[in-house]
This record gives C-alpha cells, structure tokens and sequence, in this order.
C-alpha cells in the first residue's frame, strides 16, 4: 500500500515537473514574441515618419508617388517578413511546450 502511495506521489511530482517545464517553455515563447513585435512596431514607426518627411519634401508629384510607392514595398516586404518571424517562433513555441511531455507519453504507452 505505501508502495503504491509512494509511486502517485512520484508520478504526481513528474507530471507537475513536465508541466512547469511546459509553462516555461510558452512563457519565453511569450516573452519572444513580445520583444519581436515591439521592435517591429519601432522598424515601422521610424520607416513611416522617415517616408512622410521623404513625401512632403518631394518637389514633383511623380517623384511623389515614386517615394510612396518605394515605402509601400518595403513596407509589404518588412510586413511579410515579419509573419514569417512570428509563425517561426510559434512553432518553436509549441515544439518546445510539447517536448516535455515526450518522455512521459513513452512512459505511458509501455
């Protein structure tokens, strides 16, 4: 009977350990994903105001429009680059939540 306690205290504490090592795991992810997007939003504040001043100070409306179309691109492409990061460190989120938990499947399926 004491054998059989020890073994759920046991069992208890490894799920509870796989669990924090889990939750460690999203928070950094979190934390990650945060810093990214914080440092996107200043990328793209300065990008525009710097584009705005390169807009008011064009002498012609064709070179006018040739900024705005310049900004428009890089925009998209720091816009698309940007998804990219993010869905890589979702993904790395989740492997690294999912990985504690490996060992303790293949504990259960023996």
């Amino acid at each position: 009977m004491i054998g059989g306690l020890d073994d759920m205290q046991k069992t208890g504490k490894d799920q509870l350990d796989v669990a924090m090592k889990s939750g460690n795991a999203l928070t950094k992810g979190f934390q990650a994903l945060a810093t990214e997007t914080a440092d996107y939003s200043r990328r793209t504040f300065e990008s525009g105001a710097k584009a705005f001043e390169k807009l008011a100070a064009a002498p012609s409306l064709d070179k006018a429009v040739e900024v705005q179309s310049e900004y428009l691109r890089t925009a998209y492409e720091g816009y698309v680059s940007q998804a990219t990061k993010v869905g890589e460190i979702f993904t790395a989120m989740a492997r690294d939540a999912y990985k504690p938990y490996e060992g303790m499947f293949g504990k259960m399926a023996k």
